[in-house]
C-alpha cells in the first residue's frame, strides 16, 4: 500500500520519525552496484548496522549538515519555482511509504506533478553542471550516479516519469524525463530483500546476546543539548 505524508515536512523531526529504520531511495546506492548487482562492501555492511540501530532504538542520530548541502536547500527552492513557472504546476510532499513487496521502502521527493508525475532536484558546482549538459542532458540521458535514487522513488510512488533537474545558478538548468526502469527496478528489489535477510539475521544475533549472561550494562541516551 502506497502512503503520502502530504503535510509533513521533509526534514523535521516528525519526517526522521517515519524514515527511521526504512530503506530510502536516497541510500539506495548503498545497496546496489553500478552494475546492478547485491551489494558486499563496506558502505552496504555500516548502512545494515546504522538501520539496524535506528530500528532496535528507534532513533536517528544527527548528521553534519555541509555548506554544500545548505547550498542545494536554497537551489532547490529556486529550481522548483523555476520548473513550476516554465512546465507545470507542483505539489508538495514530506514522505511516501510503499511496502507491497513484503517490506517497507520510503522515498522524500522533492515534488508531484499532477497524478502522474514527480521532480527530483539536484543542486551542482558549475563543472558538473556543464559536464552534465555535455555529457547526459544532450543524449537526454541523466548521470548515472542518480539513477537508483530516480528509479526507487518510481517503484515506491508507482507513478509514470520523473522529471530530474540539474541546477547551477547562473547556468542553464537541465531538466530530462525519466521513465521506470524494469531491468533497474527488479535489481533494486533483489537487493533490498537479500539486505532484509541479512538485516534479519543481525538483530536476531542481537537479541540472543542481550538476553544472554554476557556482561552487558544498560544505559541511558543523552540528548545533545545534555552533551553541549
Amino acid at each position: 500500500m502506497i502512503i503520502y505524508y502530504k503535510e509533513m515536512i521533509q526534514g523535521s523531526e516528525a519526517w526522521h520519525s517515519i524514515r527511521c529504520g526504512l530503506e530510502t531511495a536516497s541510500e539506495m546506492k548503498l545497496l546496489v552496484t553500478p552494475t546492478l548487482k547485491v551489494a558486499a562492501n563496506e558502505k552496504e555492511r555500516a548502512h545494515m548496522w546504522e538501520l539496524l540501530a535506528q530500528r532496535l532504538t528507534k532513533h536517528v542520530e544527527p548528521r553534519y549538515i555541509s555548506d554544500d548541502m545548505l547550498r542545494g536547500q536554497e537551489d532547490e527552492i529556486e529550481a522548483i519555482a523555476l520548473y513550476a513557472k516554465t512546465y507545470e504546476p507542483i505539489e508538495r510532499v514530506g514522505f511516501i511509504t510503499n511496502d507491497r513487496w513484503g517490506f517497507t521502502i520510503g522515498y522524500s521527493p522533492d515534488a508531484l506533478v499532477g497524478n502522474d508525475g514527480l521532480v527530483e532536484c539536484k543542486s551542482r558546482g558549475q563543472k558538473h553542471q556543464i559536464q552534465t549538459i555535455v555529457d547526459y542532458v544532450s543524449a537526454d540521458k541523466i548521470d548515472p550516479d542518480f539513477m537508483i535514487q530516480v528509479q526507487t522513488g518510481l517503484m515506491v510512488s508507482e507513478r509514470k516519469w520523473c522529471d530530474l533537474i540539474s541546477f547551477c545558478g547562473g547556468l542553464p538548468m537541465a531538466t530530462v524525463r525519466v521513465y521506470p526502469d524494469e531491468k533497474i527496478q527488479t535489481a533494486i528489489l533483489e537487493a533490498v530483500t537479500a539486505f532484509e535477510e541479512r538485516l534479519a539475521i543481525a538483530m536476531r544475533k542481537y537479541g540472543e546476546v542481550v538476553s544472554s549472561s554476557k556482561r552487558l550494562i544498560p544505559t541511558i541516551r543523552r540528548i545533545i543539548e545534555e552533551i553541549y
